[in-house]
């Protein structure tokens, strides 16, 4: 007769807990694991959607009204300070083009994000000349050109701009725009980086 399974396993648990340093191990509940693998994912999710919406709600850039403009508007701001000649190159495609980031076909709070971090980080990297594409938006809603309406509000609303114009035809033409951002304080040391970075 075969030896029933259970007091098999009895009378080995019993011969263990006899010897000395012998610690049963803790099986761990796959049931339990996969529920806190999917719980972490989950708090994760949040987080990231709630660091998110803070970085939405602080960036200061405007999400209610906004003028709207014809799809066909040529876009165009310059700072007082901002030379002459300096505005003309930029409205004329002459400045070297260091970062594109487009727009098209974002959700307006990614839009609005990536315009903002866009422009943050190339301001920290010492970047001068951005294009930005934003489409001529003819069939867009709630209005046409809404998204291009935006990014020249946002522009206006950011600080490290200092101007833009709507770009030549071979950089996108009225569906996109040049941005000259200021420089930054470190312009210099930034500038000295870089070039040390070629060698």
């Amino acid at each position: 007769m075969m030896p029933n399974s259970s007091d098999t396993n009895s009378e080995f648990l019993q011969e263990m807990q006899g010897m000395d340093g012998v610690v049963p191990l803790n099986t761990p509940n796959r049931a339990n694991t996969l529920a806190g693998k999917r719980s972490s994912l989950s708090q994760q999710l949040k987080r990231e959607a709630l660091e998110k919406q803070i970085a939405l709600d602080d960036n200061g850039l405007s999400i209610d009204y906004v003028t709207p403009l014809d799809p066909h508007d040529f876009l165009s701001y310059k700072q007082d300070g901002v030379q002459d000649g300096v505005y003309k190159n930029l409205r004329l495609g002459k400045y070297q083009i260091d970062s594109r980031f487009s727009v098209k076909g974002l959700k307006f709070d990614d839009a609005r994000l990536g315009i903002f971090n866009t422009i943050t980080a190339c301001h920290e990297k010492g970047i001068r000349t951005i294009l930005i594409e934003h489409g001529l938006g003819l069939n867009s809603k709630p209005f046409p050109a809404f998204m291009k309406s935006y990014v020249n509000q946002w522009l206006h609303e950011m600080e490290a701009v200092i101007a833009f114009h709507t770009a030549l035809k071979q950089h996108g033409g009225l569906g996109s725009v040049y941005v000259l951002l200021k420089k930054h304080a470190n312009q210099k040391q930034i500038n000295r980086e870089r070039h040390q970075a070629r060698y």
